[in-house]
């Protein structure tokens, strides 16, 4: 009996000591040595992880996943050969972090993040349209949306995170071309749309079968065109549209109103340029020509119950 009762202490003793010694899961990235054999999806995942492992929690600059994705699928970089590299840039962080290698890389792509849903512009290094090649958000990336560019240039914002790279169809010879871009309303709710870059929107092609008219269904401000009363449209930035040069007369206007139906004249600026129409406010219809119009000499002028808010071009 005492030898049965001692036999089962020993295998509880032997259970409890294995359970202690058990070591638990590992928690470090890991990928095969060839990297270059999985998507990128799951390359961009190791990658990050692995540089969390070593950092302490830090994030990965996009410039250096950028690099490492390309040291991958032209170098055949293997993975041991990104943790060396990521220890060798965490030991240099304290005299200005990672550089690529001088001379050695010359990158074709560039991501871009939206971090904490924020706005932000990314340098290119290419000067052409830039093409979404890879979202690598959960937010989907959607050009006009969250994402767009100009040249030398891409925007992201509200999550969007992407690579991006040259579309291959330029930007005209180095000019601004037309860029088309659609905007949508629900019903009679408001939608606002950004646009590619800073610059003046032209409505080219009405697809609803709600009117679609300036100051009153649709409008817009620097950054972006907005529809409402089931106006859906599409917009075009046309040549040397982008605002770079418009100085100071971004957020310049006035409101101008017929009231009683009379014809009225309002003081306007002729350093600005002609002013177009901005913002319908009344119920009466502001057609140019007949509700409001602007000459050189009497200024900008409404009648026949127009009321509306005027800018530049």
């Amino acid at each position: 009996m005492l030898r049965i009762v001692f036999a089962v202490l020993l295998a509880t003793v032997s259970v409890s000591a294995a359970a202690q010694t058990r070591v638990p899961p590992s928690t470090r990235a890991y990928a095969p040595e060839d990297i270059g054999s999985l998507p990128v999806s799951d390359q961009i995942r190791v990658i990050e992880n692995e540089y969390r492992d070593q950092s302490g929690g830090r994030e990965l600059p996009d410039d250096q996943l950028d690099f490492y994705l390309d040291q991958v699928k032209y170098s055949r970089w293997t993975f041991s050969r990104i943790k060396s590299d990521i220890a060798g840039s965490l030991r240099g962080s304290g005299s200005g972090g990672w550089r690529p290698p001088a001379g050695s890389w010359k990158p074709t792509s560039i991501i871009c993040s939206s971090n904490d849903r924020r706005y932000r512009e990314c340098r290119t290094p290419f000067r052409g349209r830039a093409r979404l090649q890879q979202n690598i958000s959960n937010t989907r990336c959607i050009e006009g949306r969250n994402w767009g560019s100009r040249q030398g240039y891409v925007w992201v914002d509200d999550g969007c995170r992407g690579r991006f790279i040259d579309s291959g169809n330029g930007w005209g010879g180095g000019q601004w071309d037309e860029r088309t871009f659609r905007c949508e309303s629900d019903g009679s709710r408001q939608h606002q749309c950004r646009k590619p870059y800073r610059g003046t929107a032209h409505l080219v092609r009405q697809l609803s079968n709600a009117r679609c008219t300036e100051g009153y269904s649709w409008g817009q401000n620097v950054l972006a065109v907005w529809v409402s009363r089931g106006c859906r449209a599409e917009f075009s930035m046309r040549d040397g549209d982008w605002g770079g040069n418009q100085g100071d007369n971004w957020g310049y206007s006035v409101t101008c109103a017929s009231t009683n139906d009379r014809y009225t004249t309002c003081a306007w600026d002729r350093n600005r340029g002609r002013p177009r129409l901005i913002e319908r406010l009344s119920n009466a219809r502001c057609d140019e020509g007949r509700d409001w119009g602007y000459d050189y000499n009497r200024g900008l002028w409404v009648d026949n119950g127009c009321r509306a808010r005027f800018g530049v071009r």
